[in-house]
């Protein structure tokens, strides 16, 4: 009877397709399909990159980005929960508030940067704006579509054992919430990180994102590319820090304490 062939576990597929990845970059210009000029070699890029890691700008510029991401995600997670627990808890605010947040929702941030530089100029307050508004309706959407799963069963038990409205949005609404929340803030997490580098590039806020244009416009490509290169991995930490949050806030729940990495 012949063993059944065992897949390499993800881990190891994640790095085959890293190194296949950067195998594929790296003979694309050397054989000359792209010219070097344009796309350095990804052993290039890559000796840029880790020299970066020992320069103080490079890391006051990560801070920077950091900054305005963590606030502006900060800033939107609150106003989004405390608005999404109100609303959703209120069937007259559900039916008045609907059509304004549809309209309002897909507006991208991207069309309030001059609204940005006119209130805040070059500031980073500027970034906050834009990475604000992205992320407060990944958070609310998320909040509302909570309140509205919760039993109404429970909700009624609750009330009939004379819960008062704080009690009921402890005991009852707060869990059924808590999992659509995390998604919210995971998903509003990854916005929030590009909201933070667009306004760089093209405000030219203090951040990555203004380090990438100015490395741009100084025809420093490597250097713009090590610059791109440090955002992706900022998103892998990111979500992993995310994920990793999540699993530890909802190890109670049963769609973490099934979750099986694949």
């Amino acid at each position: 009877m012949k063993t059944p062939l065992r897949l390499p576990a993800g881990p190891l597929l994640g790095m085959a397709g890293i190194a296949g990845f950067l195998l594929t970059w790296e003979l694309i210009p050397r054989t000359g399909l792209v010219n070097p000029a344009y796309l350095p070699p990804a052993s290039d890029i890559l000796g840029i990159f880790f020299s970066n890691l020992a320069l103080g700008a490079f890391w006051t510029a990560v801070g920077q980005t950091m900054t305005g991401w963590a606030l502006g995600l900060l800033i939107a997670a609150t106003a989004a929960v405390i608005l999404g627990l109100i609303i959703g808890s209120s069937t007259f605010l559900r039916r008045a508030t609907n059509s304004t947040i549809e309209f309002l929702r897909p507006i991208p941030s991207v069309a309030l940067i001059p609204l940005a530089v006119l209130l805040f100029g070059f500031k980073l307050e500027s970034t906050l704006l834009l990475v604000v508004y992205a992320s407060f309706w990944q958070v609310l959407i998320q909040v509302l579509y909570g309140v509205a799963d919760v039993d109404p069963v429970a909700s009624n038990t609750a009330r009939s054992f004379g819960l008062g409205r704080l009690d009921r949005i402890r005991y009852v609404v707060w869990p059924t919430t808590l999992p659509y929340l995390m998604t919210g803030i995971r998903l509003a997490a990854a916005v929030a990180l590009i909201l933070a580098i667009t306004a760089g590039l093209i405000i030219g806020s203090p951040g990555l994102g203004n380090e990438i244009a100015l490395a741009q416009s100084g025809g420093a490509v490597a250097q713009m590319y090590a610059l791109v290169l440090t955002t992706g991995v900022l998103g892998i930490v990111i979500n992993m820090g995310m994920r990793f949050v999540e699993r530890r806030t909802l190890r109670w729940h049963s769609s973490v304490r099934g979750d099986v990495v694949v």
